[in-house]
């Protein structure tokens, strides 16, 4: 694993209502494993500004990036993506926008009998999830202490990110790897397999909430695992 690993930097890039920190045990994971990992902390205000955060950080790589996303961490990726350096994308629950589309104009359909986020109206331009509601929708499947954290602790999610149109998919130049949370309150898993599909990605589907990243590590690791074996093999 060790000369696989060292082929490669692996960036993650967080989504809204919470901060990079939940990452933590994906990062260990690959850490352990020999992987460089860095971690995207989003303003979250706009998707301009998070793009901007994330090149910065694709910046100060010196291997092919694997760029990875959570949920409206997808958006982002699928637009800082193209940067040169990036080398494969992996969409975790995530939104993977074609040109023009937004997370807005993606969620404006919603599958009939699917999950309603509990999303509070706007507070100056800023959005946040009802705390009372938080754990099931967002995080069903993580210790109940850590779910009511996240949901006093959210990061004000801005109505420019989330209104932010994609100018160039990313997923249509470079490799994509998709992981499907089958149990997801948030995202629509039907609409997860058809944003995947759309994008020609490797499909993984694995049973979990939004919040599969914090809840099934090792399985989200592995996916960002796989997206770096195919760089390899490649390369050879």
């Amino acid at each position: 694993m060790g000369t696989l690993a060292s082929a490669v930097s692996v960036v993650l890039v967080h989504g809204g209502f919470v901060d990079g920190s939940g990452w933590d045990e994906v990062y260990r994971v690959l850490k352990k494993d020999g992987y460089r990992v860095s971690v995207v902390q989003n303003p979250t205000t706009s998707l301009d500004a998070d793009v901007a955060a994330t090149k910065q950080v694709i910046a100060a790589q010196t291997r092919p990036v694997v760029l990875v996303g959570h949920s409206y961490g997808g958006a982002v990726i699928t637009e800082a993506g193209n940067d040169p350096k990036v080398a494969a994308l992996v969409y975790i629950a995530a939104f993977a926008p074609d040109k023009g589309e937004s997370v807005s104009s993606l969620i404006k359909n919603a599958p009939p009998g699917a999950p309603v986020p509990p999303i509070l109206p706007p507070q100056n331009g800023f959005l946040f999830l009802d705390p009372a509601k938080f754990a099931d929708s967002f995080a069903a499947d993580i210790p109940a202490d850590r779910a009511e954290f996240l949901a006093n602790s959210q990061v004000p999610w801005g109505l420019d990110a989330l209104n932010g149109a994609v100018t160039s998919p990313a997923w249509k130049t470079k490799p994509s790897w998709y992981l499907v949370s089958t149990e997801d309150r948030m995202i629509p898993p039907p609409a997860q397999r058809s944003m995947a599909k759309r994008a020609g990605a490797t499909l993984t589907e694995v049973a979990g909430s939004h919040a599969i990243y914090m809840s099934k590590p090792k399985d989200v690791a592995l996916v960002i695992q796989r997206a770096a074996a195919a760089l390899a093999s490649q390369d050879r």
